[in-house]
């Protein structure tokens, strides 16, 4: 790495490819740049803000240009993990926008006007979780973006829209809580609680998504999305078995939910679910 005294390359702000050359592949291998978006890069000291973010684009941007959709929501400061499958955000950019703020030397769609544009143009499950994510950065006002809707009558995606706003909700804590609501939604189970506290003797747990009222049996039913960032390693599935029999202690059953449960093809999670709600799943799945 450089010495704590060296000059960040281009004083700290992101570059393009062209500007480095052969360079490019020695930096990378070196660890001294990092990659912000394709053909743009930036010194790993620089910190990644929403600032960083708004250059980065602009490098990329003609003059007039106006980032929108998932490139204004990443500008932001929603994750991309939110906006597509691959983690990837890309370049959209428009010059007829006419909700537009300004975010260092780019312009960029408001985050209201970004929110609705993203609950029209992406697939159903990131369409809610970007919208999700939307909200809960506190950028954008469920209500003032149900308003701000209004304007896009008529316009293809509106139709989505307006269901992806009805079920809209700031307490999704992730990505993968919103996609497991949508599809307990999806298969006629009903809107599910968020983040359900429930007491124990010693402490209070938080459970992703609920259904509090009792089972023919007497217990309550509780979903958790475990991504492979912080429930993958073996104390991590320790922890969590631990957490679950002291939650069924208490009264719950917990079905814990992993990316593939939710991206793959046989409707088990549907199942499942069904079983302990005494309902049939409408099927096929949607997505």
């Amino acid at each position: 790495m450089l010495p704590a005294e060296f000059p960040l390359y281009f004083c700290g702000l992101p570059f393009r490819a062209h500007q480095v050359r052969k360079k490019l592949g020695w930096l990378l291998g070196a660890g001294e740049i990092r990659q912000v978006l394709s053909d743009v890069y930036v010194d790993v000291r620089v910190p990644d803000t929403v600032d960083l973010r708004a250059a980065a684009v602009a490098l990329l941007l003609p003059p007039d240009g106006i980032a929108c959709g998932r490139t204004a929501a990443w500008v932001h400061g929603i994750e991309t993990t939110a906006l597509h499958a691959k983690g990837e955000v890309g370049v959209q950019w428009t010059r007829e926008a006419t909700d537009v703020v300004q975010v260092g030397e780019l312009k960029v769609t408001s985050p209201i006007a970004t929110t609705v544009e993203l609950a029209m143009q992406l697939p159903r499950p990131f369409a809610l979780s970007a919208v999700d994510a939307m909200l809960r950065s506190g950028i954008a006002d469920r209500w003032a973006v149900r308003a701000a809707s209004a304007a896009y009558e008529g316009r293809p995606g509106i139709i989505q829209a307006r269901q992806i706003l009805r079920y809209a909700d700031r307490r999704a804590a992730s990505p993968g809580e919103s996609w497991l609501r949508l599809r307990l939604i999806d298969a006629d189970f009903g809107q599910p609680d968020l983040q359900v506290r429930v007491r124990g003797p010693h402490r209070d747990y938080l459970i992703d998504l609920g259904y509090p009222d009792p089972l023919d049996d007497g217990r309550r039913l509780g979903l958790e999305y475990d991504s492979d960032r912080w429930h993958s390693r073996p104390h991590q599935e320790v922890r969590d078995e631990a957490r679950r029999t002291e939650l069924e202690a208490l009264g719950w059953h917990i079905i814990s939910v992993r990316r593939p449960d939710l991206w793959g093809s046989y409707p088990a999670l549907e199942l499942a679910v069904g079983s302990f709600l005494c309902r049939q799943p409408r099927l096929p799945r949607r997505w």
